[in-house]
């Protein structure tokens, strides 16, 4: 790679000049190391492990602060890492971790078990309840899924990363089943999940606020300590999610359910969103065993119900081996992929498509969608010195199309957008981030100008690590011409935040949007040409769902959910969102409590609607 030039470009902001093109497979060059000024003193390495992104300072006009050399002009800061302004940095996904992985940190704004770990996260109720991941290990906190505290330019940015037997066999079909245990749903009347008539959901609804449609209870039993929820997906009429051995549907409007599909074995791969037919394909373990690996793709019929072929994938051996899979839908093709493995299966019959390249870097993961995007991996022969490089791949033959090397030592951490390409990338040492856009054609667009903004993208942990997708974060969305991000609240409740709007074209701010005195919002995605987002509530506030114009300005609300029902709308661990057809629904994103009298008690999901 070539020594990165000292200038800025005249655009400003970051400067990002770009690398030249090498085909896949092309050893990299040995990896440089950008000049340390004779003025800076040696930097002063991080108190912790895990991300920081200290900069030199500079020069520059505007709201936004000096600007910032990225991956490719980086100069190293002389001041050493800053704590940021709730503490010291916290591990990273490259650092110990919470949860299984390690004994339980502190979050971004001091959160210890039994407290959030990310604004508006929801605080456990007493004896365990959502807030509990572990059953019967209260003091453990699970890091999947957990907010990452970002601060571009100035400033530090923490991640706090979290989550044999025989062949599996799907059981059942499209039929709805005979329960286990009921499905209580509670639709507002008083009659589901052993609520009293009198405490009618929507009884205390004010005028112009949304009614909530309905309420669902766990009706699973779960193992020890708890499981997962992928999705939820809304497919038509149906929502469906997955948890531990079963994957249900639900109807829209009632939330009864639909259908379910059990399976022998764990769910423990599932792709960010099924495929426009409504076709997805999941992951589940090959056997029951603590060894059983996540190496075996079931294709579902989401608008159905029913289970379609089945494959494993193939297995490597030694460090080879693929034990844990991510997974992407791009037309009729699913990847699935993990360390030096990666394949591609028609999602029609599960035939394989394609396999691992002949070439020297190999794929990791892919961001599907509209396009097929993966990440790769070069080997460098130093092990503290990482390649990495980004493909468009034809999703019918894994053949790229172009590919972008990154400068050495920077990683492909998520894919925010894929259509047009906006990419996070971090540095281990020293700890940076960046953002960068890419154009159609895989040529540097531009790389974004936080400025001194603390920004929050909730994207999970780390995926290479724990199976989290290379896409999939809440807090960004992006349309042709425009990236949004939401910058981190100003305080852990009671406080606001802003969405900040960045051209594309020259990475520069275009304007910022307020959520309002007490509450913050998240980007979910675009609709309808503007951005979509979800307005944070309180205990004694419901939250809303609204939308910010492309030119700015206030939120505009679409439901504001009810203020009776604050906190049960609060009480999901690890939320997941979703809004289709007029509806926003509210899962937990994972499932598990102290006993199983209160496991069968937990809110699982909730819709709010006209």
């Amino acid at each position: 790679m070539t020594q990165p030039p000292s200038h800025q470009p005249s655009q400003g902001g970051y400067g990002f000049p770009q690398e030249p093109q090498q085909p896949p497979g092309t050893p990299p060059a040995p990896p440089q190391t950008p000049p340390v000024p004779p003025s800076a003193p040696p930097q002063t390495p991080p108190a912790q492990p895990g991300y920081g992104y200290p900069q030199a300072p500079a020069q520059q006009s505007g709201p936004y602060g000096p600007p910032q050399p990225g991956p490719h002009g980086q100069q190293p800061n002389p001041y050493g890492q800053q704590p940021g302004p709730y503490g010291q940095p916290q591990p990273g996904p490259y650092g110990q971790q919470p949860g299984p992985y390690g004994p339980p940190q502190p979050g971004p704004y001091g959160g210890y078990p039994g407290q959030p770990q990310y604004p508006g996260a929801p605080t456990p109720p007493p004896g365990g309840g959502g807030g509990n991941p572990f059953k019967g290990k209260p003091g453990v906190v699970i890091g999947a899924a957990v907010a990452a505290l970002l601060v571009i330019g100035g400033g530090t940015w923490f991640a706090l990363s979290g989550d044999s037997g025989g062949e599996p066999e799907v059981k059942g079909s499209s039929a709805a089943p005979a329960p286990t245990g009921s499905v209580e749903v509670d639709e507002g009347d008083g009659s589901g999940d052993g609520r009293a008539a009198e405490d009618d959901l929507n009884a205390d609804r004010k005028p112009g606020e949304a009614k909530v449609d309905w309420l669902v209870t766990n009706d699973v039993d779960l193992p020890r300590n708890g499981a997962s929820v992928y999705g939820p997906w809304v497919v038509g009429d149906t929502v469906v999610k997955g948890m531990y051995r079963s994957l249900a549907g639900y109807s829209v409007t009632d939330g009864k359910k639909k259908w379910e599909i059990p399976f022998t074995t764990d769910l423990c791969a599932a792709p960010v969103a099924p495929a426009t037919s409504g076709t997805i394909v999941i992951g589940v373990k090959d056997g029951t065993g603590e060894r059983a690996d996540c190496t075996v793709l079931q294709q579902v019929d989401l608008r159905t119900g029913k289970a379609g072929w089945k494959a494993p994938v193939p297995k490597g051996r030694g460090f080879s081996a693929l034990s844990d899979i991510t997974l992407a839908i791009s037309g009729n093709t699913v990847t699935a992929a993990g360390t030096n493995n990666s394949y591609g299966f028609s999602l029609t019959d599960g035939k394989q498509l394609f396999g691992k390249p002949s070439g020297r870097c190999q794929p990791f993961a892919f961001a599907g969608g509209p396009k097929l995007i993966a990440a790769a991996s070069c080997p460098t022969g130093d092990s503290d010195k990482s390649q990495h490089q980004l493909s468009e791949v034809d999703p019918a033959t894994g053949t790229p199309k172009w590919t972008y090397r990154l400068p050495a030592g920077w990683e492909v951490d998520k894919v925010y957008s894929v259509s047009p390409l906006v990419v996070s990338l971090t540095q281990r040492e020293p700890k940076k981030w960046s953002v960068v856009a890419l154009t159609d054609a895989g040529k540097l667009r531009s790389q974004i100008a936080g400025g001194t903004d603390k920004f929050q993208p909730r994207c999970g942990g780390s995926f290479i690590v724990f199976g989290q997708n290379l896409q999939g974060c809440v807090g960004v969305a992006a349309d042709p011409n425009t990236f949004y991000m939401a910058t981190a609240p100003t305080q852990l409740t009671r406080g606001t935040n802003e969405v900040v709007a960045f051209d594309l074209g020259t990475g520069k701010p275009k304007w910022r949007a307020a959520a309002g005195p007490e509450r913050t919002m998240t980007p979910l995605r675009m609709e309808g040409g503007e951005v979509l987002v979800y307005l944070e509530g309180a205990y004694d506030k419901g939250g809303a769902v609204g939308t910010v114009a492309p030119s700015g300005g206030s939120p505009k609300v679409l439901l504001q959910h009810p203020a009776s029902t604050a906190q049960i709308e609060r009480s999901f661990f690890q939320p997941q969102y979703a809004y289709d057809g007029g509806r926003f629904f509210i899962a937990a994103g994972r499932v598990s409590a102290s006993n199983d009298a209160e496991e069968k008690r937990l809110k699982t999901m909730m819709a709010f609607g006209k």
